[in-house]
């Protein structure tokens, strides 16, 4: 790819495509509509000579033009992206945490510790599905396995278990998460044909069982967060898993990720893992 021949601004709506699967999603990430999203898609593909995605139904899926195209983009964009937020007047640099929610909850709590000195500013991603570090959808991510993925670096924190919790030992309704983690198929099987109150947010689990309506499934270290809370069974080892910190092999090596990763593997290693 000749980046002299191509207008940035055509390949951001790409990877926004490309990222979204599809349309709909790449309408909230760039602010642009639909029609017009085609539009600069078809017209980037007649500037290529080349279909960049197959069109159905449910979304786009990149071709294998379409595949190499977006490792260019992806190249060029870390490299565009701080001269244009130096441009437009953002030039402390952005550094993207996800973890799922309960991680999350916890970084937020340690956000100052996280930032120290260093110039930098945190935006936490709180997300079960895990989005890719190595197209640079977020810098630092928390994962439940060893990366395995070219171009990444991973730290072991230890491991996450989980045990079910209420306030008292009387017989409660379930707190039923609805998801598509380990934690909530496991839920979804212990608590079929029981009483429960089904929730879309796992903090809401946590809400409906402090106010003593519920039990629910929780990581060891929220539990232990909160002294109103008694665990009612022991750690259930077929949900035990690792913990890693992972970011893209480049940039762990910039200073201001390097601090927030060593920052962020304290703060872990004091408050979730078990080990």
């Amino acid at each position: 790819m000749n980046e002299t021949n191509f207008d940035w601004d055509d390949l951001r709506l790409f990877l926004a495509v490309a990222r979204g699967g599809g349309l709909a999603a790449a309408t909230v990430a760039t602010g642009k509509s639909a029609p017009t999203l085609g539009r600069r898609i078809l017209t980037l593909e007649r500037q290529l000579g080349t279909e960049l995605f197959q069109r159905h139904a449910r979304g786009y899926t990149l071709t294998e033009e379409g595949q190499q195209l977006l490792v260019q983009a992806t190249a060029l964009e870390t490299r565009i992206q701080p001269i244009v937020e130096q441009a437009s007047g953002h030039s402390i640099p952005i550094v993207k945490v996800s973890a799922g929610t309960w991680v999350t909850h916890v970084l937020c709590d340690a956000a100052a510790n996280l930032v120290g000195q260093t110039r930098v500013q945190l935006r936490f991603v709180a997300a079960d599905d895990m989005l890719d570090i190595a197209r640079r959808e977020v810098v630092i991510g928390v994962r439940n396995r060893r990366p395995e993925g070219l171009g990444l670096a991973g730290r072991r924190v230890g491991r996450i278990r989980f045990a079910v919790y209420a306030k008292e030992a009387s017989v409660l309704p379930w707190a039923r998460v609805i998801g598509r983690t380990p934690s909530a198929q496991w839920l979804k099987d212990q608590s079929a044909g029981s009483p429960a109150i089904e929730v879309t947010n796992p903090r809401n689990a946590l809400d409906l069982t402090l106010k003593g309506e519920t039990r629910a499934l929780l990581p060891t270290f929220i539990g232990r967060r909160y002294d109103a809370l008694k665990p009612l069974t022991p750690p259930i080892e077929e949900l035990d898993h690792e913990q890693w910190l992972v970011t893209h092999h480049e940039d762990r090596f910039l200073p201001e990720v390097r601090a927030v990763i060593d920052r962020t593997y304290k703060v872990l290693k004091e408050n979730c893992a078990d080990g």
